[in-house]
């Protein structure tokens, strides 16, 4: 038989069918959400006309800015209102609202971490309880407990320092901290740690060579989520502190408030500059954070 005479292969883009479950995941993998999609466009013009609205007023003169239309852009955009924030202190206030963040982060870290650690891998009814009764914070708010925190922090002389907002900061942030971080533990095979104990390792070379490194997802969420808490606090900074010294960038806003009135964009461009670390942080970490999220810190 000639080369000519022979069948020749049919070449095809798609791969065999793997099955009839194969083919059903495939439809449904190839089939439209349209209400998924309405939602997601719903959601996305509720987060950027705000944000929108923010930054148009921020770059308007403020003789224009109590106009009839909020989403109206400046007729004569300025850059003025920034200049006024960046000269009126907001550099101070963002140095010490990064230290507050940073020194948060930090203790909640090397706290949770740890912790986290021995709530998953003691099995004990003491261990368990003690897990349980530390979680009672998530229900206690901080304006129920403030009046008692004022008074300690008055006799630790700590008042109107930026000690005075980091410990109680990391201290309501650490019962989230720790359930996330239960759950991330959880996740890891029981099998590597029983392979790591056979090879001698002790709890210690068990935290720092299997838990840290297997738990960067719910790490990466709980830095997020105790540098937002820092970040964004006021009510800790508002009782705690008193002078110009230790103000932090919530703070710093009352200072386009007064008696006589609010200078609106300014305010606004302050709020702007605020947020522009904050994103930043979530930019970077945003994988292991929704990663973390999606199974309440887990993988």
């Amino acid at each position: 038989m000639s080369h000519d005479t022979l069948p020749r292969p049919v070449k095809t883009d798609a791969a065999p069918p793997a099955g009839p479950a194969g083919r059903r995941r495939r439809r449904r993998a190839r089939r439209a959400n349209p209400l998924a999609g309405l939602g997601s466009v719903i959601w996305l013009v509720v987060v950027i006309v705000p944000v929108y609205a923010m930054i148009s007023a921020s770059l308007t003169r403020q003789d224009e800015a109590l106009g009839d239309n909020a989403l109206k852009p400046p007729s004569r955009p300025t850059l003025a209102n920034y200049d006024t924030v960046l000269h009126n202190g907001f550099g101070h206030y963002l140095w010490n609202t990064a230290l507050v963040a940073a020194a948060v982060v930090a203790i909640v870290v090397v706290l949770c971490v740890p912790l986290a650690y021995v709530a998953v891998r003691t099995r004990g009814f003491w261990s368990g309880a003690a897990f349980r009764l530390f979680l009672l914070g998530v229900a206690i708010p901080a304006q129920a407990v403030v009046v008692p925190l004022y008074l300690m922090i008055a006799k630790l002389n700590l008042y109107d320092s930026l000690l005075a907002i980091i410990l109680p900061t990391a201290a309501f942030a650490m019962p989230v901290s720790i359930l996330i971080l239960t759950g991330t533990l959880r996740d890891i095979s029981e099998e590597v740690y029983e392979a790591m104990a056979l090879d001698g390792a002790s709890p210690t070379r068990m935290l720092f060579q299997l838990v840290v490194p297997l738990s960067k997802g719910g790490i990466s969420t709980v830095v997020v989520y105790a540098a937002l808490q820092a970040w964004n606090g006021l009510l800790f900074p508002l009782i705690f502190t008193q002078s110009e010294e230790p103000r932090v960038l919530t703070l710093g806003l009352f200072n386009y408030v007064s008696q006589f009135g609010v200078n609106i964009p300014a305010l606004l461009a302050s709020v702007v500059l605020s947020g522009i670390p904050i994103f930043a942080v979530y930019l970077v970490a945003r994988r292991a954070l929704v990663g973390g999220l999606m199974g309440v810190g887990g993988k």
